[in-house]
């Protein structure tokens, strides 16, 4: 049977960071409660400053919260120690950014399977996996070009996936599209669209673009450090 349990629960989740002047810590989110679905698509959306980046950071388990709970696939992530959580994210999760942080010296093909190095060495499935994702989203002709050769789209498409090859359950994007023209970011959004549903991930996105937050299936504004 499949597993109805969601995949992502956040539970008055709170987070504050130290004053520079010394005085009391400052609140960005504030008992924040949220749940996704397995296979749900979800774009993150609110003024800029109001928390968005802090949430993905949590989420992605690049930060800790203050207070409250974080459970991903049934586990507690504040019970996880450091080299369990860098193992989730490498295995469990896939991250997009507004920049594609794509190394300069390295080809396509080189660059998409980094994330399976820190298992040792990309294996023949990681290739033929790499090479099927690539053509799917239109590099096939791309393997050996390095990223100076490529347009924005292009890259950004290299990107999102290095960030799918080693087959994660979540994928989160911080601002995918901000950096792309108009085009180039509704065709990346479409994609991304596509490929939720084509390797059965879980998607959440941050985004300030309402035609990107409009694909995906549900939008939560973030206001305050709180859920509008």
């Amino acid at each position: 049977m499949p597993d109805t349990a969601p995949l992502l629960q956040l539970e008055n989740v709170s987070r504050e960071f130290p004053s520079t002047e010394g005085g009391e810590p400052l609140p960005v989110l504030r008992g924040l409660s949220l749940e996704v679905a397995r296979g749900e698509s979800v774009a993150v959306v609110g003024p800029s400053g109001c928390g968005k980046s802090t949430l993905l950071n949590l989420i992605g388990t690049l930060d800790q919260p203050t207070g409250g709970s974080i459970t991903f696939d049934r586990r507690d992530l504040g019970g996880l120690d450091d080299t369990e959580l860098a193992e989730l994210r490498n295995r469990e999760m896939g991250f997009i950014f507004q920049s594609h942080h794509l190394l300069p010296q390295c080809t396509v093909m080189e660059n998409v399977l980094v994330p399976t190095l820190a298992h040792g060495s990309a294996t023949t499935t990681d290739e033929e996996r790499a090479r099927r994702l690539l053509e799917r989203v239109g590099l096939g002709e791309r393997l050996t070009h390095r990223p100076g050769q490529l347009s924005g789209g292009e890259r950004q498409r290299a990107a999102v996936v290095r960030a799918l090859i080693n087959e994660p359950q979540l994928l989160l994007a911080d601002e995918p599209t901000g950096a792309l023209d108009e085009a180039t970011a509704d065709k990346l959004g479409q994609l991304l669209v596509e490929l939720n549903t084509e390797e059965n991930l879980t998607l959440i996105t941050v985004t300030h673009s309402p035609d990107l937050a409009a694909r995906m299936a549900r939008t939560v504004k973030l206001a305050d450090g709180r859920l509008a």
